[in-house]
């Protein structure tokens, strides 16, 4: 069966992709390690340049797995912040944790702690640190998507989860 990538993994794809943008360099392909080792490639579909940074979009693969997100759109805009660690902000369609017990902490957006580490390390490939990055995560199909889920019962309100522990979607069904 065919493996996907999660959409932690396209979260980070977009990181990279907009920095090479940025930087004047292809985008239209990345190359990530996922967090187990593999080697995934991803494919691009847009980078532009807004208001808010510059803004990639990776549509979601999820393989041979009957994933929810599997064809949704993952934009991910990154700016230049005053120094410090990386943040993360929720886009359209991504929640927000309401409930402790979950693997960020009540009020954060629900990005884990997977798809976040795979987005310091794409920054760190194309820039050499991630520091001084902003990031913000949309996924507009999100908010739609998360009442097919059990995310409101555990805690996770106005969209979906950014998950995925390594980065790679392996099919389990």
């Amino acid at each position: 069966m065919k493996n996907g990538y999660t959409t932690g993994a396209c979260a980070a794809a977009g990181v990279k992709a907009a920095l090479l943008f940025e930087a004047g360099k292809p985008w239209q392909t990345v190359h990530l390690t996922a967090l187990d080792g593999t080697e995934l490639t991803i494919p691009v579909k847009a980078v532009t340049q807004t208001e808010g940074g510059i803004c990639a979009e990776v549509v979601k693969f999820s393989g041979d797995d009957p994933d929810i997100t599997d064809g949704v759109s993952v934009f991910t805009t990154v700016c230049h912040a005053d120094g410090g660690a990386m943040t993360f902000a929720a886009g359209e369609g991504i929640g927000t944790v309401t409930k402790p017990g979950l693997s960020v902490p009540v009020g954060q957006p629900s990005i884990n702690p997977g798809p976040r580490e795979l987005m310091r390390r794409a920054a760190s490939d194309v820039l050499g640190t991630s520091d001084g990055l902003h990031v913000t995560i949309a996924i507009p199909a999100g908010k739609g998507l998360a009442e097919k889920t059990l995310n409101p019962v555990l805690g996770v309100k106005g969209g979906i989860s950014v998950i995925g522990t390594t980065g790679v979607l392996r099919p389990m069904s």
